[in-house]
C-alpha cells in the first residue's frame, strides 16, 4: 500500500480541496428547453461540458488515475420540464438509469477507438470528450513526469488493455464517465473474471507478481473512494459500488482464483467502505476462502456478503434467466441479484410490509374466528390483497433519461423483471406466533385484551408486553412451528406475484429484503403484537425482532434456512451482528467462518455479516472525531458510523449482538 496516498486520500480527505464548481444558474437546461433539445442530446452535451471543465489531477504515487474535480452536474431540464415530465410519466427514484450492472469487459478488451465504429451521434460524442481528457490527463502526467501513466494512457481507452494496470485504468474511466454522465448505483460485476486473465499474463509475462498486483489492486480500489461522497444514495456508502468475487462458470468451474485472493487481502488491507465485496460461494467452497472472508468481517467492514449459487443459480433459472445469463449474475448496489448487460430489471420497486399486514390481519379479525387457520386463511387473504395492490401499483412502464453510456456498455435487453421485497418477516411471524400461542393454543390472552393492548400501545398492560415481547416463541430461536409460520407467510407472498406481467412482459420477483424500511415502514405501523411498540424499528433485512430474546447464532441461522428460497430470490440477506470479542483468537475466527459455511450447507441464499463494538459505537456517537473510520453494515451497503444520520446509528447499536 502507498501510505502517503492512502493518507492523503482516506485520513486527510485532501483530494475534495482540489475541486470546484460547475458554475450554472440554471443557464444550460434553460438554453436546452428553448431549442427543444432531445434527451439524449441533452445527456451527452453536459458530459461534454462536463469534461471539459475538469481539472487533471494525477496525485503523489496515484497510479490509477481520473478524478472527479467538478463536484455536480447541472441540471438537464428546468424546474417547469421536470415537473411535467413527473406528469406524464411514471419515474423511478432520481429518474436517471440506476442500479444495472454494465459490460466491462468487452470495451476493456475492444477499446474505444473500435467501440465509436458502430456507436451512435450521442455515445460517439461521450467518447470523443473522454479521449479529449484522457489526452489532457496525459499532457499532467508528462509535465510531473509520470511516464508509467503516459505509457498507460498512450494505450487505453484508445485501444483494448493487455496488462492488468491497462484493464484497470480503463474500468475507472468507464465507471467514472457512468456517473459523471448521470447514472447511478453503477455496480461492478464480476470483478477477478473480468480481470483474471490480465493478472495472469501478466504474472506468466514477469510483468507483476503477488505483492506487485495487491499494491496494484489497493491502489485501484482506493479510487473508488476518491468521489463516491459525491453520488447520490440514502446516505453516504450507499453508493452501489458493488463487486463479486467467485462464483460457477460458464463451463461449471469455479471463478475464485488467486486473484480473487488478492482483492479479499486488497479490502482488508485499506478498510475502506468501497469497493463492497460479495462473495459467490456454494456446498463445496472450501473453508480456507471463509476464513480468508472472515479477516474482513473482523475487520469491521461489514461485508463480504455470501451469496449461494446452490440456491440463485436454479431458482434464477426457475424464474426464465437463460443459463449463460444466470449464471454470470452479480448484485445489485444492495443485495438483489442481477445479470449484466442484457436485463434493465428494476429490483427495487416496492415492499409488502409484513409486521402492518399481520397487524391489519389481527385487528379486523380477532375475536371474529375460531380457529387459528382461520386467522391464518384471513392473512394470506390480505397479503394477496396487497400483493396485487402493489402489482397494479408497479405495473406501469418506467420512464429514464437517457443513457449513451449505459447503452454502450450493454447488449440487447432481455429481462425488464420487478422485484418486490418482503419487510419485517420476523415481526410478522412473530405476532402470528404469539397469538396461536396464548389465544388460541392456551387461551391465557383474550382477544379483547390483546386488541385493547395494540390500541392503547400496550400503555395500561406493561404484563401484557412483557409476555409477548420476552416470554413469547420467537423466530430465530429454531422452533419448527414458528419458522413454519415464516415460510407460509413468504410463499404465500410469493405465490400471489407468480405468473403476474409487467408492461414489458416482466415477470414480478419476491424478495426478503427490507433497505431503508426497517426505519420507514416501522414509523408507519402501529403496535403489533410480538410486544413490538409504535414505529419501533423492524429488524433489518431477513433477520430476527431487535429486541427477541435469542438463543444465539447457530438457532438463528438453522430458522432462517428452512424457507423455500427459490420462490424469494429477488434478494435480502440474513444479516447477523457478532461482538468483537467474537473474534479474540485464530480458533473464535475459524467458527465464525464455520458458520458462515453451516449457512451455505443448510441452503441459506445470502448472509451478511456485522463486527461491531457498542460501547465504541456510542462513544462515536458522542464524540464522532476519535471515530472517523469506524465502518458498519447498514443494510445492503456499509458505511461510514458517524457520517450516519442518528436513526440508522441507534438501529445499528440496538441489533442482536452475537459471539460464538
Amino acid at each position: 500500500m502507498n501510505q502517503h496516498y492512502y493518507d492523503y486520500v482516506v485520513n486527510k480527505k485532501a483530494h475534495r480541496a482540489l475541486r470546484h464548481d460547475y458554475v450554472d444558474n440554471g443557464e444550460l437546461a434553460s438554453a436546452y428547453a428553448a431549442n427543444s433539445v432531445v434527451d439524449a442530446d441533452r445527456v451527452a452535451d453536459r458530459f461534454k461540458k462536463m469534461l471539459r471543465d475538469e481539472v487533471p489531477t494525477i496525485l503523489d504515487g496515484q497510479k490509477i488515475v481520473f478524478m472527479r474535480t467538478v463536484k455536480k452536474q447541472p441540471k438537464i431540464y428546468t424546474d417547469e420540464e421536470w415537473a411535467d415530465i413527473g406528469r406524464k410519466h411514471k419515474l423511478h427514484e432520481l429518474g436517471f438509469v440506476s442500479n444495472l450492472t454494465p459490460i466491462y469487459a468487452k470495451t476493456i478488451a475492444l477499446g474505444l477507438d473500435e467501440v465509436k465504429k458502430t456507436a451512435t451521434e450521442q455515445q460517439k460524442i461521450e467518447i470523443e470528450a473522454i479521449l479529449d481528457l484522457v489526452d489532457r490527463y496525459v499532457d499532467e502526467a508528462k509535465r510531473l513526469g509520470r511516464d508509467d501513466v503516459v505509457d498507460v494512457l498512450s494505450v487505453v481507452p484508445r485501444k483494448g488493455a493487455t496488462t492488468l494496470r491497462e484493464a484497470m485504468q480503463f474500468f475507472r474511466i468507464l465507471h467514472y464517465s457512468l456517473w459523471l454522465e448521470g447514472t447511478y448505483h453503477n455496480t461492478v460485476g464480476r470483478f477477478d473474471l473480468m480481470m483474471n486473465p490480465y493478472y495472469e499474463a501478466d504474472v506468466a509475462a514477469g510483468r507483476l507478481d503477488k505483492d506487485t498486483a495487491l499494491d496494484l489492486v489497493e491502489d485501484f480500489f482506493l479510487s473508488f473512494n476518491l468521489d463516491n461522497d459525491l453520488y447520490p444514495g440514502v446516505q453516504q456508502g450507499d453508493d452501489g459500488q458493488s463487486l463479486v468475487l467467485g462464483g460457477k462458470t460458464l463451463d461449471g468451474g469455479d471463478a475464485f482464483s488467486d486473484f480473487s485472493r488478492i482483492c479479499l487481502i486488497a479490502s482488508r488491507n485499506l478498510k475502506v467502505i468501497d469497493p463492497k465485496i460479495n462473495v459467490r460461494v456454494n456446498k463445496d467452497t472450501p473453508i480456507e476462502i471463509y476464513e480468508l472472508c472472515t479477516e474482513l468481517t473482523e475487520a469491521g467492514l461489514g461485508f463480504p456478503q455470501y451469496s449461494n449459487d446452490d440456491i440463485a443459480l436454479p431458482a434464477l433459472l426457475e424464474l426464465g434467466y437463460d443459463y449463460e445469463d444466470a449464471v454470470n449474475y452479480g448484485m445489485a448496489a444492495c443485495w438483489e441479484f442481477i445479470v449484466p448487460g442484457v436485463s434493465h430489471d428494476i429490483v427495487n420497486m416496492d415492499s409488502l410490509n409484513f409486521s402492518k399486514v399481520v397487524n391489519s390481519a389481527i385487528i379486523a379479525k380477532l375475536g371474529r374466528v375460531e380457529t387459528f387457520e382461520e386467522l391464518m386463511d384471513y392473512v394470506r387473504e390480505v397479503i394477496r390483497f396487497d400483493a396485487n395492490r402493489l402489482v397494479e401499483h408497479c405495473y406501469a412502464a418506467r420512464w429514464f433519461v437517457p443513457s449513451p453510456m449505459m447503452d454502450m456498455l450493454s447488449e440487447k435487453i432481455k429481462y425488464n423483471n420487478y422485484g418486490i421485497h418482503g419487510t419485517a418477516i420476523a415481526s410478522g411471524t412473530d405476532q402470528l406466533a404469539a397469538v396461536k400461542q396464548y389465544v388460541f393454543d392456551e387461551k391465557t390472552v383474550t382477544p379483547e385484551r390483546l386488541l385493547h393492548a395494540l390500541g392503547t400501545n400496550f400503555n395500561d398492560d406493561p404484563e401484557l408486553l412483557h409476555l409477548l415481547r420476552v416470554e413469547a416463541p420467537k423466530m430465530g430461536n429454531d422452533i419448527d412451528w414458528v419458522d413454519a409460520i415464516a415460510t407460509e407467510l413468504l410463499d404465500t407472498f410469493s405465490d400471489a406475484l407468480k405468473g403476474r406481467k409487467n408492461v414489458y412482459g416482466g415477470i414480478y420477483r419476491a424478495g426478503t429484503g427490507s433497505a431503508m424500511n426497517y426505519l420507514l415502514q416501522a414509523g408507519e405501523t402501529g403496535a403489533t403484537a410480538d410486544g413490538r411498540l409504535t414505529g419501533e424499528p423492524f429488524g433489518t433485512n431477513f433477520s430476527c425482532n431487535l429486541f427477541s430474546k435469542i438463543k444465539g447464532p447457530v438457532s438463528v441461522i438453522r430458522s432462517f434456512t428452512k424457507q423455500h428460497f427459490n420462490k424469494t430470490i429477488n434478494g435480502g440477506p440474513l444479516t447477523l451482528e457478532f461482538s468483537q470479542q467474537a473474534f479474540r483468537d485464530e480458533d473464535s475466527k475459524k467458527k465464525v467462518a464455520e458458520l458462515v459455511r453451516y449457512f451455505i450447507q443448510r441452503g441459506g441464499h445470502q448472509l451478511q455479516l456485522n463486527a461491531v463494538n457498542i460501547e465504541t459505537m456510542k462513544d462515536a456517537q458522542i464524540h464522532p472525531e476519535n471515530h472517523e473510520h469506524l465502518v458498519v453494515r447498514i443494510w445492503g451497503w456499509s458505511a461510514y458510523f458517524v457520517e450516519l444520520d442518528r436513526g440508522y446509528q441507534d438501529h445499528v447499536i440496538a441489533r442482536q449482538e452475537y459471539d460464538v
